[in-house]
């Protein structure tokens, strides 16, 4: 267990973070994340232990809890989904956030710490072979949980920007829906957490003007030079359309977060721009929280 770094004052309502996610995803750098942001934090609880320790925690006075949880505690993580329907029963916001990441990308953070999967077969005689098997196999036990919770993929995420993302992510106020809206480049591959993925690489590419090379859609020459484009506040108006039109049907279905990916070939300017546009669009909506992957990563 671990200790919070302040005690919580003046803060009356209750709430849990679970943190759960595939083996060597991060759960670690997030959990210290939200350790630091304030949270009363525990790692590796078994899911039958996780109301009873909510529920002395708050009669502490603890209002913000947070819980990682994995098959090292337990080989089915299905309760989990059922508690967490009991908590927002009982007036507790609830917060639920898996992390993911690409197979070979958990594949080379394994061989780089030469940490063993949980799943994995010691006796295996082809070492990668088992350790893809066993994350596998994890993805199949956790399906049901991550159907239910808010994806972070990892892929391309430092430890500093993760525990960035998970401050943001939990810090962004309560609303019926939380709108992500997420640039990316289609070369690196399609992010893992996304709901809805448009893309954006019909548009005229700043990259081919000189000037605007070096730039990125959040500069204003990039952004003045697509907002000239006629096809650009088409297609903005047409994935506002669309999504106005169907996020009515993601809150009654009590989703927290939708992830709404926009890709563009490096990730740079045309995405970028469209995702700055919408956030700003949807700014009434509730809550709009921006990221984009590929100018993260480069940082």
């Amino acid at each position: 267990m671990n200790t919070p770094m302040a005690a919580q004052t003046n803060v009356s309502t209750r709430e849990v973070v679970l943190v759960t996610g595939i083996s060597g995803s991060g759960k670690s750098v997030a959990l210290h994340a939200l350790e630091d942001a304030g949270y009363y934090c525990v790692d590796n609880l078994p899911p039958e232990l996780m109301r009873e320790l909510v529920r002395l925690e708050h009669a502490r006075g603890t209002y913000r809890v947070a819980v990682a949880a994995d098959v090292r505690a337990a080989r089915s993580l299905s309760p989990l989904v059922p508690l967490m329907d009991e908590l927002r029963g009982d007036g507790i916001l609830v917060r639920a956030l898996f992390l993911d990441a690409a197979t070979d990308a958990l594949v080379r953070r394994f061989s780089e710490t030469r940490r063993p999967h949980p799943l994995a077969n010691p006796g295996a005689s082809d070492n990668q072979t088992a350790l893809v098997e066993a994350i596998e196999l994890e993805r199949l036990m956790l399906g049901e949980l991550r159907e239910v919770s808010t994806v972070i993929d990892t892929s391309h995420l430092r430890p500093a920007d993760l525990r960035s993302w998970v401050r943001r992510l939990v810090h962004a106020r309560p609303a019926a829906l939380t709108l992500v809206f997420e640039s990316f480049a289609f070369k690196f591959g399609v992010p893992l957490d996304a709901d809805f993925v448009f893309d954006v690489r019909m548009l005229p590419n700043p990259y081919y003007i000189r000037e605007l090379r070096a730039l990125t859609g959040s500069d204003a020459p990039v952004a003045d030079y697509l907002r000239a484009q006629p096809e650009t506040g088409e297609l903005l108006s047409q994935i506002e359309a669309f999504l106005r039109r169907w996020l009515p049907s993601f809150e009654t279905d009590q989703r927290s977060y939708l992830t709404v990916a926009i890709g563009c070939t490096g990730g740079q300017h045309r995405s970028v721009y469209i995702v700055e546009q919408l956030a700003l669009r949807f700014a009434a909506f509730g809550a709009a929280l921006v990221r984009h992957r590929e100018l993260d990563a480069s940082d």
